[in-house]
Parts: structure tokens; sequence; C-alpha cells
């Protein structure tokens, strides 16, 4: 455990160059006592690292050091590969780049790891986009790819889904690959609105030329969190009304089946009638796409509010009957 923290502490000073003890301990989750001992059995067995005093000190390996790839478990060694990403890689123009890392990892790791990374390689393969979907055409992505590492500003036409292509000049500040579908983070540049970080899809991005301009990203930005909290707001968001429906068991499994996850906590509260069917109040998107939800459960389910959504299931189920008694 302790030659596993030493390790650590050794790549994260390689990585980050100058860390404080109390920096090193909350990365490692120890005590800066703990982190003064490391520092000194480093010391001891031959490693560089020396220490800054002063305001704006630390610990730091002499300029240059860099350590191989030893140390890592069978764990650790099997992730290598699991990380490797081809298709995305290859959509953000990286993909040279990333077999080129591959093959420096793999020669940086001793005879028996380098096989189960291999073995990893060849027994796990990542499909991204999901079921019976083409992944996006999103032919700027690598622009904007750049555009992220390097803080650079773009001026892009954007397509938003309801209305005509805009004029945005963006700040990119990350890239997200969901289900196969790529999209990015970015702050309106300057950002005079104080309205903070906005999400874009990059296929609907039909030009994207750079400014020349290069902006600060915000020290306090978390992508992760950030987008997170972006997925659970937009999925609240859709959903505009709320439909009571009596469904059989067999009806409440079809909506499982069918409807997104966040709609599982709906039939999961269903409650139970003396006549066997569940009382349930399902979110909904649209009356339209609500009426083709309810319709494709046929007599296990029965809609009893809104009344227009009743009624239009109604006129649904009487068109197939008509259409079939023809």
């Amino acid at each position: 455990m302790r030659a596993s923290r030493l390790l650590s502490l050794l790549l994260l000073l390689q990585n980050r160059g100058r860390l404080t003890a109390a920096q090193l301990a909350a990365e490692l989750e120890v005590s800066e006592r703990t982190i003064y001992r490391d520092v000194e059995s480093l010391s001891a067995a031959g490693i560089p690292v020396y220490a800054e005093r002063g305001v704006g000190g630390g610990y730091r390996l002499v300029d240059g050091y860099r350590t191989r790839l030893t140390g890592l478990n069978d764990g650790e060694a099997d992730s290598v590969f699991l990380t490797a990403v081809p298709q995305a890689a290859a959509e953000l123009g990286l993909g040279a780049e990333m077999a080129a890392a591959n093959r420096k990892l793999l020669a940086a790791l001793p005879d028996s790891m380098r096989e189960r990374a291999e073995r990893v390689r060849d027994r796990f393969h990542l499909d991204a986009p999901a079921w019976f979907r083409e992944p996006d055409q999103a032919p700027h992505l690598a622009a904007i790819a750049s555009a992220v590492w390097e803080q650079r500003v773009i001026a892009v036409r954007y397509r938003r889904w309801n209305s005509d292509p805009v004029e945005r000049v963006l700040a990119p500040l990350g890239l997200v690959l969901k289900s196969g579908l790529w999209y990015f983070v970015a702050l309106p540049h300057p950002d005079t609105s104080g309205r903070g970080p906005r999400t874009f899809r990059a296929a609907r991005v039909d030009e994207a030329t750079g400014t020349g301009e290069r902006f600060s990203r915000p020290d306090d930005f978390d992508l992760a969190a950030y987008w997170e909290e972006w997925s659970r707001e937009f999925e609240a968001g859709l959903y505009t009304g709320t439909a009571r429906v009596l469904l059989t068991p067999a009806g409440r499994d079809l909506l499982r089946a069918t409807c997104p996850p966040a709609l599982h906590g709906a039939l999961d509260a269903a409650e139970p009638r003396p006549d066997g069917r569940l009382h349930a109040e399902v979110p909904f998107e649209s009356l339209e796409q609500a009426t083709a939800q309810f319709t494709q459960c046929g007599p296990d389910a029965e809609v009893l509010e809104p009344a227009e959504l009743r009624q239009r299931v109604v006129e649904r189920a009487r068109a197939t009957v008509r259409r079939y008694a023809e």
C-alpha cells in the first residue's frame, strides 16, 4: 500500500510540477505528516525531489527528471487499454496520436503486464453510438476540439433545432461524448450576460472559424459537474405535462421498456387498485409524444387526464379499428 502511494506521489509531482504538502495530502487522502515521511523516503531512494521554502513553495522534482511506468499492478495494467476510445480519438483528430501513445505505454510495461494489456485490447471493444441511431456527422469537431485544447476563441454558425441559424463567438471549455453524440460547452465571448457556460451540439455547427484570440479558462469550471447538473435540468425541462393513467402490470412493463429512465420513478410509484390495475402519474413531453406512447400499450393503458390527451388516444384507437375494418 505504501509503495503504491509513493509511486502516486512521484507521478503527481512529475505530471503537475510543484505541489504543497497540503495539496499532496488532499490528493492522496493522507495527513501532511505522512507526506513529509514519504518525501524523505523518496529522497533516500535516490529520487531527486526537493522542497522550496516560503510563499508559493512546495515539493518538486529536479527539472527534466522522468520515471518509467513501473509499479503498475495487474488491474492497473488491464485498465491501460480500457481508457482508449479509438473512434472518439479519430473524430477529434487524435487517432494517430492515441495509437502512438498506446505503443509507448506498451513499451514501458514489463513483459507480463504488456501481455495482459494486449489481451484487454483484443477482448474489449467500445461501440459508443446507441442502437438504431447513426453517429452524428460533425465535420467541425476537430476544429472545436483544437479550440478547447488551445483555449482559442472561435466564431461559429450554429443551427438551433427550432429556428434559423445564428452566428456566435464562443470560448469552448470542454467536449462531451454522449451515446455517440458530441456536445461542447462554451462561454459566449466576451461573457457579458453573466449566464455562464452553455451547451451546444457539435453536429449543428455549419461553420467554425478561429478568431486568433485566446481566452482564459475559468479556474473553478468543472466539466463533469457542469454536465451532470445540465443533464438533470435538461431532462426535467423536457416534460411539459403529467398524465394520470391506469396501467395493467403488462402496460407498466411495456412503458418501462420504452420510456426514458427519468420516468421510471413515476412508474415505480404507481398505486395498486382493487381491479388489479395501477394508478400512475406519468410526465410527458408533448401531447403528440404522449399519444404515441400510450397508444402502443393498447388496452393495457387507459388515460384519465388530461382530457385532450385521452381524446387523442381514443381517436387514434378508433382510426386503427377503422383501418382494419376496411
